[in-house]
């Protein structure tokens, strides 16, 4: 088998498996802990960044193109993209939300601006850790080791979103504590979770095209922070509230359908100017 490609299936399998595992391992140790302070936990966080990081360390894979730098001066434009490309989706997703009358904002009236800033802050420290583990798994290891395997792009980026699904899956099932996760969530935990199947695809094609284009994890990171950040508070904290069957199509948060498509036409948009300045080279 190619090397490139027996790496890949490996981190993909420990991606997949690694939280199941962990449940596991929580199950034979008679764990007591909070699931999110436990050894799985642990397990199901580090599995997929650290397989990747020891295959490049002693599997053949290398670190030429593990975008550990930063490549702040050069790239500052995809810190920048990495910074307003949510805000821009969401806030054009709550104006047609808005107009259709499935959404209201009254918690930012009741609550204060300032209320969300302070939601917002704590999550994107309470996540540094989370994004880093992940970030450094799915475009640290996984879609530069696909590019290299010469797979299509788009292609990349799919087979990356599903991975990415499916290492979520035992994080709701069992890690997250069930009231966070329904006080978050407009519909039903397994709708959700397949509207999280859809709509991690078109988020995919966004976060892996920043991460070819910028040729860092960085700015991806950054996107990560900033999606995770300004997202969560929204329904979980009562800041806007979606109405109607319709509301997790027009959803301002990372789980709305409107948002993915647009989050995906900016990574569409990325992927047309990074082949473009490819051919024009």
């Amino acid at each position: 088998m190619n090397k490139n490609i027996r790496n890949i299936i490996i981190v993909a399998l420990f991606t997949a498996g690694g939280g199941w595992l962990g449940i596991w391992l929580n199950t034979i140790t008679g764990n007591t802990m909070p699931p999110m302070q436990s050894l799985g936990a642990l397990v199901w966080l580090t599995t997929p960044a650290l397989s990747g990081i020891l295959l490049r360390a002693f599997g053949g894979d290398g670190w030429k193109d593990a975008g550990f730098g930063l490549n702040l001066i050069p790239g500052w434009k995809w810190y920048l993209v990495a910074i307003l490309v949510y805000p821009l989706a969401a806030l054009l997703t709550f104006g047609l939300a808005a107009l259709l009358k499935v959404i209201t904002a009254d918690g930012f009236a009741t609550q204060g601006i300032n209320a969300y800033l302070s939601a917002t802050g704590t999550i994107l420290i309470g996540s540094l850790m989370k994004n880093i583990f992940e970030e450094f798994a799915w475009r640290g290891y996984l879609t530069p080791r696909l590019d290299a395997a010469k797979i299509h792009p788009i292609l990349n980026h799919m087979i990356v979103g599903v991975l990415w699904w499916s290492w979520h899956l035992p994080y709701y099932y069992y890690f997250l504590d069930r009231a966070v996760l329904e006080s978050a969530i407009t519909t039903s935990i397994p709708v959700f979770l397949l509207i999280g199947f859809f709509v991690m695809l078109p988020t995919a094609v966004l976060f892996g095209e920043l991460r070819l284009i910028s040729k860092s994890v960085w700015p991806v990171f950054v996107l990560h922070e900033v999606v995770n950040g300004m997202s969560m508070p929204l329904i979980a904290n009562g800041f806007i509230k979606v109405t109607g069957p319709l509301g997790f199509i027009f959803s301002p948060t990372n789980e709305g359908i409107i948002t993915s498509i647009l989050l995906g036409v900016a990574g569409w948009m990325l992927y047309q100017h990074r082949t473009k300045s490819i051919v024009d080279n």
